[in-house]
């Protein structure tokens, strides 16, 4: 009775699953005509708290020496006892409620048994059976479909193995080993690497915007598994791979078109697809088998004794919904009901997910907070424009990135307010922009302008007249072809009395002076 009850769960498992591997409607993909590609990702990202997920020792980062923030139970020392980090759990409900899933009121921890040097304890403390959320899923804009989520997580993560070839050693670092994870499971629901990519970097932005990861695949903090598989249009699913231990977005995106196309070609052969853990090499952008099947280790998993089930209260995951921040979609909406293009929304959005995230979910300022300071008072078109197109390029010019931005919020709107009340030409607002990028001043940019002498001239038009006349005994063939009938030369006159007035003379008025003065 028991084995027909567990072979009537299964088969309809395997039913919900086709159903659900068959619910898209396909898109021919030139790369691959007549296969379909089917994508599901691991995402093991960081979390940002200040402590490990069970122990008191303090978070470590690329600076920090090896082997300096390990306490006696991150090095499994005997009699040893995991203590929960509060603001862990706080953070991954946090995740949990971005990416619409259930926080489950009861989750339990699990020990996941294999022998790596850089696990000292033999095990991995993890949620494989009884996960804090389930059943969520993440909006891609871009490709207008939603990417189901199975489960979230919470484990620990492993220490560091570096070989050292000179000495043929291999060194642990255990300042890692500890720290706290959360496994992002999503369904096998998309069906490019494009779809994938974007699903990367749209979880990214978003665990940033909550604060609970800083998402950066450059540093390890967020590292992706990735299933593939390839099938005949409107067939069944197909036998899937594991790619493991992918650290960038690219990378991704490569293994899994090399995949693709080693599947299709093992299939058109007439050779099986054999379910496998493979890895990538980056150099040959191949993917090369780790371990079959056959061969994966048993991790005989069992409930930690040491660690009772996680109960969560309602009035918890409520209190932890009312403090959430704003999330990436609703930050869109609301910069497009400003008034603001499409385009420069996404430039804002693009810069902002790059972000610093601070620890136990304190959020750092990015560009659309900074847009909304500088914003307020003042035509939020103008201040996009200030930002997006002057400012981001001149950061860009010097290699710098948001977070290097040395004009504080009130010099920004400083400097708007200048040109818009056209005490500054926007020339001179640009100069004066360049002045404090290059200077790191503090000082207002009224101030600077006055030092720079950039403040447009206020006198009865004197000077400009003065200016103009001076450029025209000094451009005298230019000056004759004006008179003459060719508007257009009066240009390079322009660009020598802007020259001469450094940038605070308008180019219109002087424009309109000149033509006066030789057509008179």
């Amino acid at each position: 009775m028991l084995v027909y009850g567990r072979a009537r769960f299964l088969t309809r498992a395997l039913v919900r699953a086709r159903n659900a591997h068959t619910a898209r409607t396909h898109k021919d993909d030139s790369r691959w005509p007549g296969w379909e590609l089917v994508v599901g990702i691991e995402v093991h990202a960081q979390i940002k708290s200040r402590r490990k997920l069970f122990s008191e020792a303090l978070s470590s980062d690329m600076t920090s020496s090896p082997n300096t923030h390990v306490s006696a139970f991150d090095a499994a020392f005997p009699g040893t006892l995991p203590r929960l980090n509060p603001k862990c759990v706080e953070l991954g409900v946090r995740t949990a409620i971005a990416l619409n899933a259930q926080v489950q009121r009861r989750s339990a921890f699990d020990r996941k048994h294999y022998f790596y040097a850089d696990l000292p304890s033999g095990y991995q403390i993890t949620q494989q059976y009884a996960p804090i959320a389930r059943n969520g899923h993440l909006r891609l804009e871009k490709d207008g479909i939603a990417v189901r989520i199975k489960q979230v997580q919470l484990e620990q993560d492993t220490g560091k193995s570096t070989f050292l070839p000179r000495n043929r050693l291999t060194a642990i670092d255990l300042n890692r080993a500890g720290m706290g994870l959360m496994e992002i499971v999503s369904e096998p629901d998309m069906r490019s690497p494009e779809e994938a990519g974007n699903y990367v970097r749209t979880l990214q932005a978003l665990l940033r915007s909550v604060g609970s990861s800083d998402g950066n695949m450059e540093q390890g903090s967020l590292r992706c598994d990735v299933n593939v598989s390839v099938n005949r249009i409107g067939g069944p699913p197909g036998t899937r791979c594991e790619i493991k231990n992918l650290n960038s977005v690219k990378n991704m995106m490569v293994a899994i078109t090399c995949e693709a196309f080693r599947q299709i070609a093992l299939l058109e052969r007439g050779i099986p697809v054999t379910q496998e853990t493979r890895g990538f090499d980056e150099e040959k952008a191949e993917t090369y088998s780790l371990r079959s099947k056959e061969d994966a280790p048993d991790y005989r998993y069992m409930p930690d004794p040491n660690i009772p089930p996680l109960l969560i209260d309602q009035h918890y995951i409520d209190a932890i919904r009312r403090r959430m921040p704003e999330l990436p979609d609703a930050t869109r909406a609301r910069l497009l009901n400003q008034g603001l293009s499409q385009r420069d929304v996404e430039v804002l959005m693009d810069v902002d997910s790059g972000r610093e995230v601070g620890y136990d979910g304190e959020l750092g300022r990015g560009a659309v907070a900074y847009f909304d300071q500088v914003s307020r008072g003042r035509d939020p078109k103008v201040v996009v424009n200030w930002i997006t197109h002057e400012l981001l390029g001149q950061l860009a010019f010097r290699n710098e990135t948001f977070k290097e931005n040395p004009i504080s919020v009130e010099q920004m709107g400083n400097l708007i307010d200048l040109v818009h009340s056209q005490k500054v030409t926007g020339t001179s607002g640009k100069t004066i922009l360049r002045h404090i990028l290059d200077t790191r001043t503090p000082e207002l940019p009224t101030r600077i302008g006055e030092d720079l002498q950039l403040v447009l001239v206020s006198d009865d038009g004197t000077s400009l007249e003065n200016w103009c006349r001076d450029a025209i005994a000094a451009l005298p063939r230019e000056a004759e072809a004006v008179r003459q009938g060719n508007v257009n030369v009066v240009n390079k006159i322009i660009g020598r009395v802007m020259k001469t007035s450094r940038g605070t003379a308008k180019a219109q008025d002087v424009r309109a002076t000149l033509l006066k003065l030789l057509q008179s």
